[in-house]
């Protein structure tokens, strides 16, 4: 019997709530045969909106009814503290007890990665979770941490940034067993950066990693690195920035080809070329930030994705949970530490 790998699911988070969660879901259960899907959240709710679509695979599509939802905007603090029948919280206890392997929301950002920290813990020797995401580049994608989580990181905290995200590259690009990692700076003279980029640079020149120096924010989409390590407020700023240039590019393109006649030609003739550019750099196809350094997988959805995209990030729940992604970064987290203690 094929061995099956349950994910929950915080049906009620996010942007669109079930109405893209439950799609998503039958979408995966289609894809993947592998896998059981908990839909948590309101039961009434969720059987309503499932009666709406065809009929799902009963046997591997399960629901856990929660009664309360955290807002995309509200307080982490006062989510964890009168939000414990969330249905963000209790897909991640679900991980916890092991029912799950694991918790997949597009709920609120903050509130998530508070309640996983809690729930969950740290891993040994991790100081900060992170959140790591992967971006298109023109050889292929790259992972980038940290994303958002820490806003004030320091070397050590950066190190361990690096040696994540490494580990789940080996997980997840079956390909390639000695990530390249960069550092994310203003230059990549050894002059450039503040003092925790330079301590950071310094512990990973000493590490087993394979660390390639430091590279600059255009570095990121060029496909020479596979791992970008930086703080989660230059990350953050990066992604968004990022984000906007993609979608000022394709408004500002759908302008051009429709300005006359001879544009709408050229249109109609690029086509073909378009086409591809934009299912290459499609964004719902790299959706799914990891919540990395936890004891358990939680990972994150964009608010706003549709069901293609969330159905995308239960993939990297799936594929995170079948290659063990937290027990391999904490094996190599005391083979390094185990190293800098003996040097």
């Amino acid at each position: 019997m094929t061995e099956r790998y349950r994910i929950a699911l915080d049906a009620m988070g996010g942007d669109h709530g079930l109405s893209v969660v439950v799609p998503a879901a039958l979408q995966a259960l289609q894809q993947y045969n592998d896998i059981e899907l908990i839909l948590v959240g309101d039961e009434a709710q969720i059987v309503a909106t499932l009666s709406q679509h065809k009929s799902a695979p009963g046997n591997r599509l399960h629901i856990r009814h929660a009664s309360q939802v955290v807002a995309m905007d509200e307080s982490p603090a006062l989510a964890m503290k009168n939000k414990k029948d969330s249905s963000m919280r209790v897909a991640i206890n679900l991980v916890k007890t092991g029912e799950a392997g694991a918790a997949v929301s597009a709920g609120n950002t903050g509130a998530l990665m508070a309640t996983a920290r809690f729930v969950l813990k740290t891993l040994p020797g991790i100081d900060r979770p992170a959140i790591c995401g992967i971006l298109p580049t023109t050889r292929g994608h790259v992972h980038m941490l940290d994303l958002g989580a820490n806003v004030d990181s320091e070397a050590e905290h950066l190190y361990q940034f690096a040696l994540m995200g490494s580990e789940l590259t080996k997980a997840m690009d079956d390909n390639n067993s000695s990530p390249k990692v960069g550092l994310l700076n203003i230059g990549q003279e050894a002059i450039k950066g503040n003092e925790q980029v330079k301590a950071a640079s310094a512990l990973l020149q000493n590490s087993p990693l394979n660390y390639i120096g430091y590279v600059e924010g255009d570095d990121i989409y060029h496909g020479d690195v596979d791992v970008v390590v930086c703080d989660g407020f230059v990350g953050n700023v990066a992604l968004k920035t990022s984000e906007g240039l993609a979608k000022m590019v394709s408004a500002q393109l759908k302008t051009e080809y429709s300005a006359n006649i001879f544009t709408k030609i050229a249109a109609l003739i690029s086509m073909p070329v378009l086409k591809a550019f934009r299912r290459k750099f499609d964004p719902r196809r790299y959706n799914g930030a990891s919540l990395l350094g936890l004891q358990g997988i939680v990972v994150k959805s964009h608010g706003g994705a549709d069901s293609l995209a969330y159905a995308n990030a239960i993939g990297i729940a799936r594929t995170e949970i079948i290659q063990q992604v937290p027990q391999r970064i904490h094996k190599q987290l005391e083979h390094l530490l185990a190293q800098r203690q003996n040097a």
